[in-house]
């Protein structure tokens, strides 16, 4: 059974930074490209950052500069280092996991509120 557990969301002030994680159980870590999605109040979700298996990143332009993507596969987990933050980073940040057998879309974590206030 796959479980991705997100953790670290918190409310913090304008221009403070906060680390997300993820640990991912019941699948392949490194054959498995892991993802950063975000659902703002009252909008869509959308993808924040995404590493692939072998490390390739990619960030919405948003977050460019600011936000940060790594796994660490002793662990299975990915991180979401997030700096400088603004209040349009206020959002529930979800966890994603892609592999050869997973189901379209993936698998989904549960997760995490961030707020930042100004």
């Amino acid at each position: 059974q796959v479980q991705l557990v997100e953790s670290g969301g918190d409310m913090v002030q304008v221009g403070g930074s906060l680390r997300l994680s993820c640990a991912a159980s019941g699948i392949i870590f490194s054959n498995t490209a892991m993802s950063w999605y975000r659902q703002p109040p009252g909008k869509q979700r959308e993808l924040v950052a995404t590493i692939s298996r072998v490390g390739t990143k990619l960030y919405a332009g948003s977050v460019k500069g600011r936000f940060t993507i790594f796994r660490d596969s002793a662990s299975n987990r990915v991180h979401l280092q997030m700096n400088d933050l603004k209040p349009d980073d206020t959002a529930v940040y979800y966890c994603n996991a892609v592999a050869p057998t997973s189901p379209g879309g993936g698998y989904w974590g549960q997760g995490t509120q961030v707020t930042v206030s100004s």
